[in-house]
């Protein structure tokens, strides 16, 4: 499938979540990228700005197998992946599937659950795999974790360890609307939820095709350069106490061939770097303990990275 028609079909997908998340196109449209490069979103933000009904918006627009998981602290691995019960009939024992065995698996308040029982999605996300009892079962195809975690409540939470955050494509944010937005969204859902009218724009076997066309998109050598500069900076900044691994530099490349193909380009420019920067690298780094305090965000650091980095010229 050539770039003309995944923005063709990227956007359909788009304007069907903006129908629901009033006012935030640009998230949206980062998560919409996101699914054409196969990733996995993690969104941050205060309680109440439409994190979940974004998920489910994103779920019902590209169809397949949804699934929802709400994290809590009794949660077990075991919730999550199945556990193997004995058939007295039989006289077996029969895996029964957890509710991670689903094309788009939303993690509702993951930062809720106990470090043992985040870790029993690292395979998952990983490896598109579970394994239980010795067994190595494959996922679902295409396979998509959207989780949501609030930013601001700590009784009861446990911050999600470093090599999951990892695992996350890209890390989004909503944020308040403006005054005219949140009017809005009073008047559209004053007698019924536009989540109802959400349709699927997208079939799965489709969305697959448009997976495969993003890996297509022409990156250029010296866009590929550009991209390390960016990462290994992150790593020699003495703003920044953890930089960002090699994986941040292969999903930063799939994000900026996911950006180049939702606006219908062939080749990656050193613009759709700089579009998806922060949000695939912002997780992937430990700023300076002081940084927060002086209210620094992560996205700032990245920003400012980027604006140091001397672009290529684009290259047609």
């Amino acid at each position: 499938m050539g770039p003309t028609e995944i923005a063709a079909r990227a956007q359909r997908i788009a304007d069907e979540v903006e129908s629901v998340i009033l006012g935030k196109r640009e998230t949206v449209e980062r998560a919409v990228i996101v699914l054409l490069c196969n990733g996995h979103i993690l969104l941050e933000d205060v309680p109440g700005v439409g994190k979940t009904m974004l998920s489910k918006a994103l779920a019902k627009s590209i169809g397949g197998e949804f699934r929802r998981i709400q994290f809590t602290p009794d949660l077990l691995p075991a919730d999550i992946t199945g556990s193997s019960i004995f058939n007295q009939k039989t006289m077996e024992f029969q895996f029964r599937r957890g509710p991670v065995f689903g094309n788009i698996v939303l993690a509702d308040e993951i930062n809720r659950a106990t470090p043992k029982t985040q870790a029993a999605l690292l395979e998952a996300m990983e490896e598109r795999q579970v394994t239980s009892d010795g067994v190595t079962r494959p996922l679902p195809d295409p396979f998509f974790i959207i989780a949501t975690q609030n930013n601001v409540e700590l009784t009861g939470t446990y911050p999600l360890p470093e090599a999951q955050l990892d695992r996350f494509f890209a890390k989004l944010s909503l944020g308040y609307p403006d005054k005219a937005v949140e009017a809005d969204i009073l008047k559209s859902q004053q007698v019924v939820h536009p989540i109802g009218a959400v349709k699927q724009v997208v079939a799965l076997d489709e969305l697959k095709e448009m997976m495969l066309g993003v890996r297509e998109i022409f990156v250029h050598e010296s866009v590929r350069d550009y991209i390390v500069e960016i990462v290994s900076a992150t790593r020699r900044s003495n703003q920044i106490m953890l930089g960002a691994s090699p994986r941040g530099s292969l999903l930063l490349m799939r994000a900026a061939q996911g950006h180049a193909a939702y606006d219908g380009s062939e080749f990656a420019r050193p613009d759709d770097v700089k579009a998806m920067a922060a949000a695939v690298l912002s997780h992937r780094i430990i700023p300076r303990a002081d940084l927060r305090s002086r209210g620094v965000e992560v996205d700032e650091l990245i920003e400012d990275i980027v604006s140091t980095v001397r672009a290529p010229i684009p290259v047609a």
